[in-house]
């Protein structure tokens, strides 16, 4: 082998062993490296120096966050089965050097992680439901959420992780039990529509009744104001009328004239009112003389009357 194919060749392992002393790191990722089987340091994201050989890529943990579904099933304090569909979203505790190393070298592989995480979870739920009736459960998402993550906040952190949030997305039971919860929830809307309806028809007829009463009083009161009115009408068309009589019968006897003619002209006027506006009645009177004479003898003995009841 020639002086320049050996330069090459080392030139060439140079380089190599140059190029592998560099490792990239993503965003969001942390590299544990090991030397010779043991825990040595971990590598920021961004572009990181090793030693060649020497220096091993244990794993590279991701800082993002992650999430898993979960479906299991519990059994309520009155033997009733509840199903659960959850997610839940963990992620790292912090980028702190001891954080990193309790998540590389606690468990074997992921696989193992999410098991005990799973578990965990369910578990502590399960506990949770168990000292609930069936018909708290439905209410209790948010207390059964808040529970579990006081319990597993301890353990996580021993693991290197931190529970960020856990959604129970669906809560079911038998399908016996579904069925007597819609009968009973159907029961209560009847319930409450048959309340409803009965207070609607009570205020119905109550302000309907006030609306009556009230119709009354009005026609009542109005009823007596006419009557106060045509009463108040008739009395003064009698003082007129007297006025009248009063003021004809001085002016008769200033004038020498007997004053028994103003009663005869209204005993005339009065008949031909009551022809006029007879509208086909028929209205019997005594035209006879003796009756004219009497009549006249009854109206001056009022017009005399008015006159010293005027004069007093």
């Amino acid at each position: 082998m020639t002086p320049q194919i050996g330069f090459l060749v080392v030139a060439f392992i140079f380089l190599v062993i140059l190029l592998s002393s560099f490792v990239s790191v993503k965003q969001g990722t942390i590299v544990v490296i090991t030397v010779f089987g043991k825990y040595r340091r971990i590598l920021t994201p961004g572009l990181n120096f090793k030693i060649p050989f020497i220096e091993n890529i244990y794993s590279k943990i991701s800082i993002q966050n992650r999430s898993v579904e979960l479906e299991f099933q519990a059994v309520t304090f009155d033997q009733a089965n509840v199903y659960f569909k959850a997610m839940l979203l963990y992620s790292v505790l912090d980028q702190q050097e001891e954080t990193i190393k309790n998540v590389a070298f606690k468990f074997v592989d992921e696989r193992n992680l999410m098991q005990a995480l799973i578990r965990t979870v369910e578990g502590s739920i399960r506990a949770f439901v168990a000292t609930k009736r069936q018909s708290e459960v439905l209410i209790l998402r948010r207390d059964i959420v808040e529970h579990v993550k006081e319990q597993l906040d301890v353990i996580l952190e021993g693991w290197g992780y931190h529970l960020q949030d856990l959604q129970l997305n669906d809560i079911t039971f038998d399908e016996v039990i579904m069925k007597s919860m819609s009968q009973v929830v159907a029961s209560n809307n009847l319930k409450a529509a048959a309340e409803n309806e009965g207070q609607a028809l009570l205020i119905t007829k109550t302000k309907a009744a006030e609306a009556e009463g009230n119709a009354i009083k009005i026609s009542a009161e109005a009823e007596r104001q006419a009557s106060q009115l045509r009463g108040q009408g008739v009395a003064l068309f009698r003082e007129e009328v007297a006025k009248g009589m009063t003021v004809a019968a001085k002016e008769m006897k200033e004038a020498n004239m007997d004053t028994s003619v103003i009663l005869f002209t209204m005993w005339t006027e009065s008949i031909k009112h009551f022809a006029e506006n007879s509208q086909g009645n028929v209205i019997f009177l005594d035209g006879s003389t003796e009756a004219m004479q009497q009549t006249m003898k009854e109206m001056m003995a009022l017009n005399q009357m008015h006159a010293v009841q005027v004069k007093k």
